[in-house]
């Protein structure tokens, strides 16, 4: 049994007891163990440690004898290793007050998770994260573990919007290729070009308990092929300018809001380009609004430059790209909202066209 809450427009799904300590809700039993970088993208493949992954919410009782509501993320590092971070008063962008508490190393042993930062003893059963101060055995919170799910999720394309990919077919795309169950693949690029939008998209990604950094399910969305929104499975990290949401080395999110991977997640993206004059030197930054999961993480900043390895800066707008990082990153249900003027101030004007006609 499953029960579905919401916190403000950020829905979850609480999970229960049973469905926790069943394997039937993720297709199959899990394996024993990861390999080493190996990317998982089937939920009948994943491992026992998949099961205590995600997150927990709840109450705990305070010195003074107060209750303090609670969040906790808990993240597999393969072979049994785990690490938890503690928010205080909940989730992040759910109540949660600011960066992370403290951090714990943790233990899986059997159907049993253990983390231990003394004298606090955190102990996960049945989807249920319980927390005891030894050696009293005090027992002072019981957290229990949710599922969120991005508002977003599923945002049928308004009047107006195009259609980029839906799972029929990848017209729109160059190079475009589809898994078998018809997501869209990295590696690829928009036929056509636009200078001011509103994207959708949903990403979904793979899981891959062993890898670190940015070897950890990496891609990215490269707007014009200039600068890039990040992809990477970051939860339960701090959220620095290289992790999920980023303006790539060059803004941090606001908020990590990077859910678990495996779980589809949304970006909502307001772009306007890049002024330029009529001797095409820049006089407007570009600036962007990115929501990354129902919620704001930069808010009509302005991007004072090409990111990373994007293309250089100029007045003729370029091809959204979907980077390949390596990695099985997939998309769903993606379009956009064209919000360029009717007419381009930039020489020569492109706004709109087909890459090939540029």
């Amino acid at each position: 049994m499953r029960k579905t809450t919401t916190c403000g427009k950020l829905g979850w799904i609480v999970v229960s007891v049973g469905v926790f300590a069943s394997t039937a809700g993720f297709g199959g039993a899990p394996v024993g163990a990861a390999k080493p970088l190996s990317a998982i993208t089937d939920l009948t493949q994943v491992d026992a440690d998949f099961l205590f992954m995600g997150e927990y919410v709840g109450e705990v009782l305070l010195g003074t004898g107060e209750r303090q509501r609670i969040g906790l993320q808990v993240v597999p590092l393969g072979g049994g290793r785990f690490f938890a971070v503690e928010y205080e008063g909940g989730l992040p962008g759910c109540g949660a007050s600011g960066k992370a508490r403290f951090r714990m190393e943790g233990q899986r042993r059997g159907d049993r998770l253990t983390f231990v930062a003394e004298p606090l003893e955190v102990v996960i059963y049945n989807g249920v994260a319980t927390f005891t101060i030894q050696p009293r055995g005090l027992q002072i919170a019981q957290l229990t573990k949710i599922h969120r799910v991005s508002p977003t999720l599923g945002a049928p394309p308004p009047a107006g919007a195009i259609v980029l990919f839906d799972g029929t077919n990848t017209d729109q795309f160059r190079n475009g290729r589809m898994t078998e169950d018809r997501l869209l693949k990295v590696g690829t690029q928009l036929a056509r070009v636009f200078r001011d939008y509103t994207l959708h998209l949903e990403f979904r990604l793979p899981y891959m308990p062993m890898a670190r950094g940015q070897a950890r399910a990496n891609s990215g969305v490269y707007l014009q092929s200039r600068y890039e929104v990040q992809i990477l499975d970051s939860f339960g990290l701090e959220g620095a300018d290289n992790e999920c949401g980023a303006l790539y080395r060059q803004r941090a999110p606001d908020v990590n809001m990077c859910l678990p991977p495996l779980t589809w997640q949304t970006y909502d993206i307001d772009f306007r380009a890049p002024r330029f004059d009529s001797s095409g030197h820049k006089i407007q930054n570009a600036r962007i609004t990115v929501r990354h999961n129902g919620v704001i993480i930069h808010d009509n900043v302005e991007v004072v430059a090409k990111t990373g390895h994007g293309s250089p800066e100029g007045p003729t707008p370029l091809p959204i790209k979907l980077q390949d990082h390596g990695n099985p990153v997939v998309f769903r249900n993606i379009w956009i909202v064209d919000r360029s003027d009717s007419h381009c101030p930039s020489a020569p004007c492109v706004c709109g066209l087909a890459a090939a006609e540029r």
